[in-house]
Parts: C-alpha cells; structure tokens; sequence
C-alpha cells in the first residue's frame, strides 16, 4: 500500500527518455505476429529433453544419480511446463502494474514504450500458456510468495514494483538465452525461448533505466527506513523467484515419490549454490551497480 504525494511522482533523466526513444522504435522495426510465427507440432517426444539439462534444478546435486532415465526426462519436461507456467503467472502480474502507471501522471515520459511492453507481454503469456495446454495439459498453479503488505510511500512502491519485474525478466531470460541455444532442445522449444529472449531484450534494457532512476530517487528522498526496506526487498524477491523453480508439482508428475521431501534434499544440496549464483548473477551485478546491494 502507498501513500502518494506530488513530491512521490517519479522524475526520469534524460538516460530514461533516450533509452523509451530508442526501445519503442526497436520495438516497431521487429514486431512479429506471434499467432503466425510458431508450428505447433502434434506433440513433442517424451524421451526428449524439454529443457537444457544444467537447467534442470537437479543438475550437479546426488539426488540426480538416484533418478532413472525415464524419470529423468520427465522431470525435463514437467520442469518445463513449471517453468513456462511460472512466465504466465509472472507476466499476468507485471501487467496489472503496467496498466495501473499507463498514461498516469509521473508516468508520460515511459508510456509510449508500455503500449508496446503490454501488448508483446500479452503475447507471451499467450505463446507460454498454449504450451502448458498443448504438451502438459495444464498449467501448474501460482504458488508465488506474497510479502505482506506495508504503508509506504509512492516512491518506495514504484521501486519494488518495477525491481519485480526486472528481476522476474531477468532470471527468466537467463534460461531463455540457454534453451535458445541448445541443440539438444526439440525446435519448439528453442523457437518460443528464441523468441522471447529477443523481446525481453529490450524490456530488461528499459527495466534497468527505470529501476536506476527510481532507486536515485528513493535514495535523493533520504528515507534511511525506506531504501533499508527496498534493499531487504530486492534480497527477499531473488531468494523467492529461486524457490519457485523447484516445483513439487513438476517432482510429483515426473514420478519421483515423496516430491516434498525431495525438493528439500534437492534445494540444500551443496552444488546448488553455483547454480544460484549463475542464474542471479546478472541480476545481482546491475543491483551492486547501483548501489542497492552491497559490493561484496
């Protein structure tokens, strides 16, 4: 919750303005028609893999070395139906917070590129969701962690929500870039991360100018409770989007008994801390750049 005064509207540097200049162009030159561009193949062979396998949040861990072959690729694929509902349970909240700013007062100087941020967004969630229903049957539910609710200031709640979205485009377009590239992937599967790493390209570069700006001000207003309160947020929602990746919806469909159990031993096991570390990393560095998390 947010207490918004005329001092809280958000004030954007020149950097902003160039970089909405540039990305709404951008977008305009390579905009495609996603309901066009995929084949949608019958089905995707079971005893492939649907995701990149040091991808797989069993990579490198000794519960790996327990699970048989067929168990294996089905944790591929079910893995990535978790990973794709995760996008469009993800993107159906990044919206909403886009569509609350569009066109709002504070907000002239990024809206040209929210027009096109909502609808390539949409678009998305289609493609993702009409995965999930095609080769999984379903989507797996939003189990996302809610942080309780706070009074704060219009600053303070811009800053969280847009560091929401980077950091969710951020890690998801880490896996994007990698499943993109694989050739061990079916050409499904590489198409629709293809294609999305080339959106999200441009959202992350618009994201780190608004967040940069956002977080300036916060730190301008010289509220030590409030950038106290971003900085613990930011650490809070990394730990929390990691967590979501190990789905004892995904363990459970691909056979492995007692999937909470599992997702515990998987989740401690040592060799996952490395694999943490990458996937955040990129994530991280902008925040240290900034100045919101600490350099060490």
């Amino acid at each position: 919750m947010s207490t918004a005064t005329a001092a809280d509207a958000p004030v954007w540097d020149e950097e902003v303005a160039a970089a909405v200049t540039r990305l709404t162009a951008a977008a305009e030159n390579e905009y495609y028609n996603p309901y066009q561009t995929f084949e949608w193949p019958e089905r995707i062979p079971e005893g492939a893999l649907w995701m990149s396998e040091d991808l797989l949040t069993v990579h490198g861990t000794a519960a790996a070395a327990e699970l048989s072959r067929e168990q294996y690729l089905a944790l591929s694929k079910w893995e990535s139906i978790n990973f794709y509902s995760l996008n469009v349970h993800g993107i159906r909240e990044l919206m909403q917070e886009v569509v609350r700013r569009i066109h709002a007062p504070g907000y002239e100087i990024p809206t040209p590129f929210f027009h096109h941020f909502l609808g390539e967004e949409n678009e998305h969630m289609w493609f993702f969701a009409e995965f999930c229903l095609r080769y999984g049957g379903r989507l797996f539910p939003d189990r996302s962690m809610a942080f309780p609710g706070e009074k704060h200031s219009a600053r303070l709640d811009n800053f969280v929500v847009f560091s929401r979205i980077l950091i969710f485009e951020q890690i998801v377009d880490h896996f994007n870039s990698k499943m993109a590239a694989d050739p061990a992937l079916p050409d499904t599967i590489r198409a629709i991360n293809r294609v999305h790493h080339q959106d999200e390209s441009r959202h992350i570069a618009f994201g780190a100018q608004l967040v940069r700006a956002l977080w300036q001000r916060l730190v301008e207003a010289g509220d030590e409770r409030e950038t106290a309160h971003g900085r613990q947020y930011v650490e809070k929602y990394l730990q929390s989007s990691i967590q979501q990746l190990y789905s004892v919806d995904a363990y459970r469909d691909a056979g492995i008994p007692d999937p909470l159990a599992f997702r515990a031993r998987v989740i401690a096991d040592p060799a996952r801390q490395a694999a943490h570390a990458a996937i955040t990393a990129r994530t991280t560095a902008f925040y240290r750049r900034i100045g919101v998390l600490d350099a060490a």
